[in-house]
Parts: structure tokens; sequence; C-alpha cells
């Protein structure tokens, strides 16, 4: 897969009316284009369960799961990507780049605009959090979406498959 331009610096974090910070765009993002690689920690799933483990889920993170091995971590190390809030309309995506010799360790993750975003708009994706266990009321209430799109589900948990 060709390597896609990478945007110039067009985003700045500031405070969001969806959440806390957020990430806005200062120039105009075009539809495929490249704005930000997610970075953080580079951390096993074992090393993230041993940090957090303990620690009462708040509906506010800053791990993605990079692949069966590894998660990113941007409380450690974290960019002004760890600020994109999501959304049930996004205006971006969040693609995982696979290593071309398969080492897991080399996967990233970019976020890139899945249409045209003017300048002033928030960035946001789909988080696409899965649970195993039952999304009860409260488990949805936890991980309630503030998006305000007309399609909002109400909360960041996916459906169950």
């Amino acid at each position: 897969m060709p390597k896609q331009k990478k945007a110039r610096k067009k985003i700045e974090a500031r405070l969001s009316p969806i959440h806390g910070n957020g990430v806005f765009a200062t120039e105009a993002i075009a539809k495929g284009e490249r704005v930000i690689r997610y970075k953080g920690k580079l951390r096993t799933h074992e090393e993230v369960d041993a940090e957090y483990g303990d620690i009462d889920e708040d509906g506010h993170t800053f791990l993605f799961t990079l692949n069966d091995d590894y998660v990113i971590d941007a409380n450690v190390e974290g960019n002004v990507a760890r600020w994109i809030n999501h959304s049930c309309e996004p205006n971006c995506e969040a693609v995982v780049e696979e290593d071309d010799e398969s080492r897991p360790h080399k996967d990233k993750v970019f976020i890139e605009a899945i249409r045209d975003i003017r300048a002033g708009e928030e960035l946001t994706y789909n988080y696409g959090i899965t649970l195993d266990e039952r999304h009860t009321p409260k488990l949805k209430k936890l991980w309630g979406c503030r998006c305000g799109a007309k399609t909002c589900t109400g909360t960041m948990l996916q459906p169950k498959r």
C-alpha cells in the first residue's frame, strides 16, 4: 500500500463541546488525508492490565488496542491524537497500518479523514469499544456518548456480534 502524504500541522487541541479536550482542524483537511499518527508507549496487554486493571472504569481512556499483542498507551508519551473524541457520525477513522515484515510491535495507528473537514471543525472517530461482558445500562452510561449526532446511539460501546 502506498504511503499517504502526511498532513501539515493542520490541527490543534482545545476545549471541546463534546467532552473535555478535543482536536480541531485549523485548515481544511481533504477526504483520505492522513491527519496524525496515534502515539504513546507500546505495551503488551498484560502490562496494561497490570498497570490499569485495578482502576475502576470511568469511561475515559487513552489506550488504543493495536493488535493481539500490543496496546498503545497514550497516557505515556502520547501526542495530541489522544484528545480526538468519539462520535457516532465521525469525520475520521483510525487505520491500523501493519508492518510489512509481520512484526506486530512495528504496527502503527493513523487517523485519516473519511470526508472533507472544514477549518474549525472538531475531528472525531468511532472508538469501536467492544466489551465481552453484557452491556448493562450501567456500562452503557459509563461509556456514554456525548457526540450530539442525529444518529447518536448514546454509548461508545459497539453492538454485540
